[in-house]
């Protein structure tokens, strides 16, 4: 065993610590509330498919929100009636509390039938590789018909 680890094993000084009362710690540990996760919960079943993201699937307010949204559009997807989107930007707490909810760091994040799916990398590869509209037609979020008319 070298030095280094055998002095870490049993020096304190050497051994990092953990002060809960600490202001930092509250960066490296927060918790959703159970009013968060029940408006999630409800939030999330509320529509066929969620989408939280930032801005509005008519102004997006980022790249990765605008191809979220581009995508599910090229997929049939109709946002008038499937799809239920929450504009993260304008509530903080909506905001942190989806990354906790999901344990996914990034916006957007989509829900499809209550089921985290993913952000906006992961829908991207689903829709190269088809499995995304294997998905939708799979959850009838879009019908076989409306696919071959893409086409």
């Amino acid at each position: 065993m070298s030095f280094l680890r055998a002095a870490t094993r049993t020096s304190a000084f050497l051994r990092p610590t953990v002060n809960l009362r600490s202001p930092v710690a509250s960066l490296y540990a927060r918790y959703l509330s159970t009013e968060m996760k029940a408006r999630l919960d409800k939030d999330i079943k509320s529509n066929d498919v969620v989408l939280f993201m930032k801005g509005t699937p008519e102004q997006p307010m980022c790249g990765f929100s605008r191809a979220t949204v581009q995508i599910m559009q090229v997929q049939g997807v109709d946002f008038d009636s499937r799809v239920n989107a929450f504009n993260v930007l304008e509530d903080e707490e909506l905001r942190q509390g989806i990354k906790e909810y999901s344990e996914w760091p990034t916006i957007p994040q989509v829900y499809i039938k209550g089921e985290f799916v993913g952000g906006c990398d992961i829908l991207l590869n689903m829709h190269q590789s088809g499995d995304l509209e294997d998905l939708l037609v799979k959850n009838e979020i879009v019908s076989v018909e409306e696919d071959e008319e893409k086409k």
